[in-house]
């Protein structure tokens, strides 16, 4: 019987250690529309402040949408690991889903893109904000409840 291998996708882990900006999202299997009410927001954003503090992160900016999440976050010191940051967001949260959601879960892996130092932060920032905007769930990024900042007042911020 001939194995399948499964393709590499993900950079050698050195890659996402460090003063790095990364971007990460994350889907729900289904499409399961589980960001929808606040409650359930402000818990995993719990999960992903404690996950940033556990690998010492920073987020420009999270943002959960209906069936997804985004994250761009960046190290603060020459020893954060972004990538243990969302696999440890993964791992805590998901446990969350199978005690109190059994039927919901993350599907298997996320997406990830390492910014180059020339790539431009807040592009990356504008560009997440509006994904709400995109999928009409409002008409401007401020009014959409369920994002975050660990290092902007997004009150404050101006696209």
């Amino acid at each position: 019987m001939k194995r399948i291998v499964e393709k590499k996708h993900r950079l050698d882990p050195e890659n996402y250690v460090g003063i790095k900006a990364v971007a990460y999202t994350k889907c729900l299997k289904h499409q399961y529309p589980l960001f929808t009410n606040n409650d359930i927001f402000k818990q995993f954003e719990r999960f992903l402040l404690k996950s940033l503090n556990k690998y010492s992160c920073e987020a420009f900016i999270y943002l959960f949408m209906p069936d997804h999440v985004h994250f761009l976050l960046i190290g603060k010191t020459e020893k954060s690991n972004s990538l243990k940051s969302m696999y440890y967001f993964s791992q805590i949260s998901g446990y969350w889903l199978y005690l109190n959601k059994p039927r919901v879960s993350w599907q298997k892996d996320f997406y990830d893109h390492v910014l180059r130092k020339d790539e431009d932060i807040k592009k990356h920032m504008r560009y997440i904000l509006e994904n709400p905007v995109r999928k009409n769930l409002v008409q401007d990024w401020r009014k959409y409840p369920y994002k975050g900042s660990t290092l902007y007042n997004l009150e404050d911020f101006s696209l």
